[in-house]
């Protein structure tokens, strides 16, 4: 495979990526969290550094951090992490759900073209350091690179449609992948609808959270889209996840499935007295499903994805 994938240490050519989880939360931090969200709340880089060792030891060696501007991403802190355990990581912009913006003016009022101009400003001059949420920008080294977008309905709203029209500029111009939010796993066949209708082609656009619906019919017919499917609920479901997986690959969709663990939970970290831990998933996967499986899981189909497209 010839093309790279933008980390936050740089651009990587995309053959020396490893088993890579697609959806992860290493950082979580803002007020807003803190005060009403403390079971996500993931302030610390030591705590963060204790659990992705665990994900090294079980032969992880790349994480897509889900967390998009203004929610509670931080670039610093997620840079040590990755240079303090050599997971390479790769970095969110874009925007979450409306709740984490209450009070953030701009990700509620922006058009597309001025928020397009955030993101595209993400991946290729930097994160702010304060994450738009300060009263300057002060732009880090640390790249994304991935544009996120969050729908919570079965219908796009309009706010919605604004952010998805703003994504899929900044792919235009960047080449970064999509990863969309999809709220209980619903709503996937009209994102995609979206998405495609605004000039994405269906490698660019993956679909999170939507094994949280186990109905293989539906999961049919959003892959006979070509779109990929991020599967994240396997440390918390794994007999849906896997379930799923083993129906969608004898239905000859293997090559558009990636896997995650959406770990944003405190309770999921065995580093902070919970479980199974993110580390679980990988050997998980390889002991249920083997190991040629497994590697176009965690490989083959993740290198495909975060590959910028020109």
């Amino acid at each position: 495979m010839t093309g790279v994938i933008r980390t936050i240490g740089g651009d990587l050519p995309a053959d020396l990526a490893g088993p890579t989880y697609v959806h992860e939360h290493l950082i979580i931090d803002s007020p807003l969290v803190a005060k009403a969200m403390p079971h996500i709340h993931l302030p610390s880089v030591e705590e963060a550094v204790a659990e992705v060792k665990t994900c090294i030891a079980a032969g992880v060696r790349m994480m897509v951090d889900a967390m998009p501007a203004g929610s509670g991403r931080d670039p610093v802190r997620l840079s040590r992490v990755s240079v303090l355990t050599g997971m390479r990581v790769v970095a969110a912009t874009g925007l979450h759900t409306a709740k984490y913006y209450d009070d953030v003016a701009w990700a509620r009022e922006e058009g597309p073209e001025q928020l397009t101009a955030r993101f595209v400003a993400d991946i290729v001059e930097g994160i702010d350091e304060h994450d738009y949420l300060g009263p300057a920008i002060e732009r880090t080294p640390v790249t994304a690179g991935v544009v996120k977008v969050a729908a919570l309905g079965e219908e796009l709203t309009s706010p919605e449609e604004r952010l998805f029209e703003a994504a899929a500029m900044t792919t235009a111009r960047t080449g970064v992948p999509v990863l969309t939010h999809t709220e209980g796993g619903r709503g996937g066949l009209n994102q995609i609808e979206a998405l495609l209708g605004l000039g994405l082609a269906p490698e660019q656009i993956a679909l999170s959270h939507t094994d949280k619906i186990g109905d293989r019919a539906y999961h049919r017919d959003m892959l006979a889209t070509g779109v990929f499917l991020s599967y994240d609920q396997g440390i918390r479901d794994p007999e849906t996840t896997f379930g799923l997986i083993v129906d969608m690959t004898e239905s000859g969709h293997s090559g558009q499935l990636l896997l995650g663990t959406d770990g944003a939970r405190r309770s999921l970290w065995t580093t902070l007295g919970g479980s199974p831990g993110l580390a679980s998933l990988y050997p998980s996967v390889g002991d249920l499903l083997g190991p040629d499986l497994s590697a176009d899981l965690f490989v083959s189909n993740p290198r495909r994805y975060l590959t910028l497209s020109r």
